[in-house]
């Protein structure tokens, strides 16, 4: 099939697959006289696999891990936890994270009960915190980025 088609079997855009290809995860498939890319199962199959990591939000070197064991059946997986113990741990640190953050918007939307120039939400958001959780920069007022490196958002599925 052509990107196209495995474009929208897979649900994954086209730029996405070539990105893929790029970054190694997708084997460069072979191509017709016209020069177009022809996928077979094994893309269709490898491709759903990545897609399924990036939904566990596992990062691409993660998801590069992990495919060098499923192209190694009968090496020993043990790896294959650590990684995965890795990715729960981030996730747990992201949860505290999302709990802090919504402590803090409740705490300001408590704030605000009056007319806009009495009102202690705008006041809140005006001030700045500097005691933002380890690995994470400020963004915006009350928005924060993830650490650099875990995440791509135009990739992201």
């Amino acid at each position: 099939m052509k990107i196209g088609e495995l474009a929208k079997v897979t649900q994954t855009q086209a730029e996405t697959i070539r990105f893929y290809e790029r970054e190694g995860l997708l084997t460069e498939p072979p191509r017709s006289n016209g020069n177009y890319r022809l996928y077979g199962q094994e893309h269709l199959e490898r491709l759903a696999f990545i897609r399924h990591c990036r939904s566990l939000d596992m990062t691409l070197d993660e998801i590069r891990a992990l495919l060098l064991f499923q192209d190694a059946p009968r090496e020993n997986c043990h790896a294959v936890n650590e990684v995965l113990d890795k990715r729960i741990e981030h996730v747990a640190q992201r949860i505290r994270d999302l709990k802090e953050l919504q402590r803090e918007l409740k705490s300001l939307r408590q704030q605000c009960d009056g007319v806009a120039a009495e009102c202690g939400v705008l006041d809140g958001l005006k001030q700045v915190n500097v005691s933002k959780p380890k690995g994470h920069e400020v963004h915006s007022v009350g928005h924060r980025r993830p650490p650099k490196g875990t995440r791509n958002p135009k990739l992201a599925h």
